[in-house]
Order: C-alpha cells, then sequence, then structure tokens
C-alpha cells in the first residue's frame, strides 16, 4: 500500500515541479542591478511541513521571516504546507489556506509565487523540486535550505498528516537535497538547518556532509517556538556562513529566554567539512573498542549510564536513544586508559568541527553532536543497519551487544541480600543492599523506584531516582527517596504524576544537591469531544527543577509521534484533557501505564500547576532498588514501608 502510494506521489512531483518551473512571478531581489548575484548576497529557503501539529509555532515563524524579508542580498522563500486542523490565523497577508503555497516572503507580508493545493512534503520530489526552484529563481552568492517540523534523529523528520504522516527518511533527505541542488547546477549549500527536535547527530551530519558547508541543529527536543528568525537579518549585511549561523544561535537562545524555556535548549553550528576527520577518529575509537570486547564493554556500560542523553523517555518504546558523542568518547577514555589516545582523537575532531554552539541548564556540557546508543539489544532498531554511515559504529553497537549476551550466569547482576535495608531519616528513607561480587564489575546503572501498595496487592509506582553502586568496590548499593509525590493542579482539580528523575540530576536522591534536576513525566492527551480516545496522543512533560532550592525552572510539553518516533512541543486546546500516567505492576508482574484518574485536567497548560507533595502519615510503600549490568541483566531488592 505505501509504494503504490508513493507512486502517485511521484506523479503528482512531476507535476508540481512543471508547475513550479512555469511560474514565472517572484523574481529576485539584485543589488547590483540585475546582473547577477552580488557579493554576499543569500537566498534562504525555508521547507515548513506545517501540515502537523506545530503549524501554529509554524506560522509565527514565518512572522519573524517577514519581519526581516526579502530585500538588497538576501531572498526569503518558503514552502508552506499548512493543515485543516491547527491554525486559521492568517500570516504575511495571506488569510489561512490548506494545502501548500511557495511564498516570497517580502517586508511585512508575501508574494504567492504558486498555489500548489494537496502536497505530500514527505515525498523527496517535492523537496528536490523546491530547491531547485528556489536557487534558480533567485540566485546568490550563498544558499541556506532550513527544513522545519518535528525530527527524530537518524530516522529523519517531518510527518505530512495529510499524507499519512509521510516523513522524510535520512536517505531520502540526502538524495532530495542532492538532486534538488544538482538540477540547479549548485554544488553545496552552505548551510544546511534543521529546526526540528534531535537532529544534531553524527548520523546526521556524516550523511549529509557531501551536501553543505554547515549543518546547524539541535541535539535535543526543541521547544515549539524553534528558532528565531527575525535573526536572518545578517545575511542581508553579506554574513559569512559562520556569522549567519552563530547570529541564529544567539537569537534562538535568546527567543528561549523570553519563553522561559532555555534550560533544556542546544543548538550546534557544524563544520561538515570536517566531518571526514570526526568520521576517522570514530573508526579508530570504534576499533579499539571491538578489539577489546568484553574487556572494555563493562566501563562503556557504567559510562553510557551516566552520559548525557537526548529525547529520552520513562518508556523505553519512546526513548531516543541518543547519547553525547563527545561526552561518552571522553569518559570511556579517563575510564579506560587503552583508549585514551583514540577517545581523545575523537573528542578533538568534534570539538573542531562544532563551530559554535548553545545548551542550557540541563544540558551543560553538550558537545555538540549526539550518537544513537541504546543500551541493551532489546531497544535495537534494526532500521539503523540500513543507514550505512561512516565510521565502524554499528561494527561496534554489535560487538557490544553480543559481549552483553555472552555475560556467564555467575557474573550477571545478583544481590546478596534476600531483603533491602531500610530506614527513614530527616531526608526521608534510605535503602541499601549488597551486590555479589562476582557480578560486581559488570553493573552498569543503579535505580530505585518507589509506589503505593493497593488494596488488591498491585503497586502504583509514583517514580524513579538514580541510585548508586559504591566507587570503593564494596558493591553496597545505596538510594534515597523524599517521600513526596508529584502533583498537578488546573486549579480545580489535582492528580498525582509519575516522576522520573533524570540520571543527571543535581540532587542527592534523598536531598538537595546543587545544579539543575530533569524529571520527565508521561502523560497522555485528549482533544475537546474525544469519547473513544481516537484524538489520544503520547506525551512527556519535562521539567528541570533548581537542585539547591526544587523550583521548578523549566516545564514542556512534548507530543509523540509514533509513526516516526519523533517529538516537538504539544499544541493544546486548552479545553482538551491531559491526564497524567502512573506505572501498575500487578501480582504476577504485569506492567501497564494507566491514567492516574478518571477526569484528567484542563489542558490549558501555561495555568496548570505543580508541587512535590509529602505523602500522607501511614501510606504503604514498596520499594525496588534495581541495578543492571551492560549486557541488559537486571537485579533487584525489594522492601515495604509505612510512612511514619
Amino acid at each position: 500500500m505505501r509504494a503504490a502510494r508513493k507512486a502517485v506521489a511521484a506523479v503528482a512531483a512531476l507535476a508540481l515541479l512543471a508547475s513550479l518551473a512555469a511560474c514565472t512571478t517572484g523574481g529576485p531581489v539584485a543589488p547590483n542591478g540585475g546582473d547577477g548575484p552580488a557579493a554576499g548576497s543569500w537566498t534562504v529557503l525555508t521547507y515548513s511541513i506545517a501540515d502537523t501539529d506545530l503549524e501554529p509555532f509554524m506560522m509565527a515563524d514565518l512572522g519573524e521571516m517577514g519581519e526581516v524579508g526579502s530585500h538588497d542580498g538576501l531572498n526569503l522563500v518558503a514552502l508552506v504546507d499548512r493543515s485543516a486542523d491547527y491554525s486559521t490565523e492568517p500570516v504575511l497577508g495571506q488569510a489561512d489556506w490548506t494545502g501548500g503555497k511557495l511564498l516570497h516572503v517580502l517586508p511585512g507580508g508575501a508574494e504567492v509565487m504558486d498555489d500548489l493545493g494537496p502536497v505530500d512534503t514527505g515525498d523527496p520530489a517535492v523537496l528536490s523540486s523546491f530547491i531547485t526552484r528556489g536557487i534558480t529563481a533567485f540566485p546568490a552568492e550563498h544558499y541556506a535550505v532550513i527544513i522545519s517540523d518535528h525530527g527524530a534523529s537518524w530516522p529523519g523528520v517531518g510527518g505530512d498528516e495529510s499524507a499519512d504522516g509521510d516523513p522524510l527518511s535520512l536517505a531520502e533527505l540526502n538524495d532530495a537535497i542532492g538532486s534538488g541542488l544538482s538540477a540547479a547546477g549548485v554544488a553545496k549549500l552552505d548551510l544546511l538547518g534543521f529546526d526540528a527536535c534531535l537532529m544534531a547527530t553524527y548520523e546526521v551530519a556524516s550523511t549529509l556532509a557531501p551536501r553543505a558547508d554547515r549543518l546547524l541543529a539541535s541535539q535535543e527536543l526543541e521547544p515549539g517556538h524553534g528558532w528565531n528568525y527575525t535573526a536572518l537579518e545578517p545575511a542581508a549585511q553579506g554574513a559569512t556562513v559562520d556569522e549567519l549561523g552563530s547570529a541564529l544561535i544567539q537569537g534562538f537562545q535568546s527567543q528561549a529566554e523570553t519563553e522561559g524555556d532555555a534550560a533544556e535548549i542546544t543548538l550546534s553550528l557544524v563544520d561538515l567539512g570536517k566531518l571526514p576527520a570526526v568520521d576517522a577518529a570514530l573508526a579508530a575509537f570504534s576499533n579499539g573498542l571491538v578489539e577489546r570486547g568484553s574487556g572494555i564493554a563493562p566501563v562503556v556500560g557504567r559510562t553510557l549510564a551516566g552520559t548525557l542523553g537526548f529525547g529520552r523517555s520513562p518508556d523505553p518504546a519512546e526513548d531516543s536513544f541518543m547519547a553525547d558523542l563527545g561526552i561518552l568518547a571522553g569518559e570511556i577514555g579517563q575510564g579506560d586508559t587503552a583508549e585514551a589516545d583514540a577517545a581523545g582523537t575523537l573528542v578533538r575532531a568534534i570539538s573542531s568541527a562544532v563551530v559554535d554552539k548553545v545548551d542550557g541548564q540541563s544540558t551543560a556540557g553538550a558537545t555538540g553532536l549526539s550518537i544513537y546508543f541504546p543500551p541493551q539489544k532489546a531497544y535495537f532498531a534494526d532500521d539503523y543497519r540500513a543507514l550505512g554511515t561512516a565510521g565502524g559504529w554499528l561494527d561496534f553497537l554489535t560487538s557490544y551487544y553480543a559481549a552483553g549476551g555472552a555475560i556467564p550466569g555467575g557474573e550477571k547482576a545478583r544481590f546478596t541480600d534476600s531483603g533491602a535495608e531500610i530506614s527513614f531519616g530527616a531526608d526521608g528513607l534510605s535503602i541499601s543492599a549488597t551486590l555479589d561480587p562476582a557480578g560486581l564489575g559488570n553493573a552498569a546503572s543503579a535505580s530505585l523506584r518507589y509506589g503505593l501498595i493497593e488494596a488488591d496487592g498491585s503497586v502504583t509506582y509514583l517514580g524513579e531516582r538514580p541510585a548508586t553502586v559504591d566507587a570503593g568496590g564494596s558493591g553496597r548499593v545505596h538510594g534515597g527517596y523524599d517521600l513526596t509525590q508529584l502533583t498537578l493542579g488546573d486549579g480545580t482539580d489535582t492528580t498525582p504524576a509519575y516522576a522520573q528523575f533524570g540520571d543527571d540530576t543535581g540532587a542527592a536522591a534523598s536531598g538537595p544537591g546543587s545544579g539543575s534536576v530533569t524529571v520527565d513525566v508521561p502523560m497522555a492527551y485528549y482533544s475537546p469531544g474525544d469519547v473513544a480516545g481516537e484524538t489520544y496522543q503520547d506525551v512527556l512533560l519535562s521539567l528541570t527543577l533548581d537542585g539547591a532550592s526544587g523550583e521548578i525552572r523549566n516545564e514542556t510539553y512534548f507530543a509523540y509521534d509514533d509513526k516516526l518516533g519523533s517529538y516537538g512541543e504539544l499544541t493544546a486546546d486548552p479545553t482538551g484533557i491531559i491526564v497524567p500516567e502512573r506505572l501498575n505492576v500487578q501480582g504476577d508482574g504485569t506492567e501497564s501505564w494507566v491514567g492516574t484518574s478518571d477526569y484528567g485536567l484542563y489542558a490549558d497548560l501555561p495555568a496548570l500547576h505543580y508541587a512535590f507533595a509529602r505523602l500522607p502519615s501511614g501510606s504503604r510503600l514498596r520499594i525496588d532498588l534495581t541495578v543492571t549490568d551492560f549486557g541488559g541483566n537486571s537485579a533487584s531488592v525489594s522492601g515495604t514501608a509505612t510512612v511514619p
């Protein structure tokens, strides 16, 4: 069925190309009297896949472009595919429309170059045609293409809802950009940007390196407002590609600070001309890891568990499993001296390639490029094998998972205690137990999960926090819980929620610390009038807390697209319903995520309030202390307690 739909889309794309080629409106703005591209001139082409729930944000982006507008030295061209469902606002002097329009953006308005009607922006032929048209109609010395929508890292971008959620895969992006440039007679872009989540990855950069001099993208989930397009103005002043990239980074940071969501941002400008050096360094690093096999795997597993990650979720089915490549390599090199030289070379190659970047309080230290690394083979997506990216990383992953699967039974994670030691103190509850020394060296991560024991014996878990394995080799595992639960309220109702504290928490598990604390909260959103879950969306609420005070510094709601595996900021109707979810475990071990109430909260997101409320005295708790080794083998020890 998909192949047939693609064949039809290809025919439509050919018709579109003919339409674009025939269009004669909207000539270039040339400051030199029309004698050809002026020195320092720019044409910026924006591919807005707005036939999604991000449409309202993208219309605001177009308004920002209109504040700059095409003028001497700069032409702004946008292909904008709008939805019938999410926004009816006029933009750039154009009344609301459904389908695609090709716009020449002018100061405060736009000239319609073509009304494309229904168009599948997930069809690579449409992107290719747009690039060719924009370049040939508006010749310049410098060219930029910015693709805006949901992003999913290496699986690609987009998800055109009027075309059955059709995305652009990484291979399709590569082919479309290459063919579009070739037809226009241009070797490569100066700047390729992704105003989308999770696209600053090694896989994206390595694949698309032949297509542009610079890549501008985010490692982390982006807030809905995305980039600040008024920052394109320096292009009209003859900015270099690095100057324009830095201006966009600064504009993004400034807007995020104004919007109050700067704590979790990332944006990096990557010199793709230096990717061959990164490829070579990653290959040497990966080969070393493969040669060391099971000898280095425990170090890798422990390092991965503490490495800054992006697009994380309490539900593994919705986790992107993207880890910061520079941090990962650097920490592995510090943990194993035999890998120090190769790791250092890779870290330096990444640092050299990343021209400029910004991070936030929760993403501090992000190096600019992430890489796919599921901690267990069970989470690995087979589609990754088809990427064919350089660097030997797939060989390493294969070797790593093989080493994990070969851990002898006697060396898997196992507790010597039959039960955990639980005590109460001023900071709440503490739990500890001892690992069997035979499996201690393979331990990768430890966590504490806590929940309420229900009348039927099942457990409704309230959250999860990192635990620690004693670095001195004693085998003791420690965790702490402050006896609070996260609650959300809309001014009328209050409901509890599940809170997963990140491994990068700046607060000790049993008390306040320093830095920042990230908390992920699984939720569901239902549009107004939903009676049978037909508009249900999985949602992740991402919170950033101040590590010292516990004050919430940042909150952003991200909707999950299970077709692409991508996130984008939730567009919620205030009269819709948002329902936090908690994990329920039955006596037979069956796990399910369930809504925390039958009524939910009104989805007026800015008006929702949050609190960590202490559990009532007498609450019956189950506490699970879990250690997982690098092979994914887990051991847990549990205890029960009553809140004093």
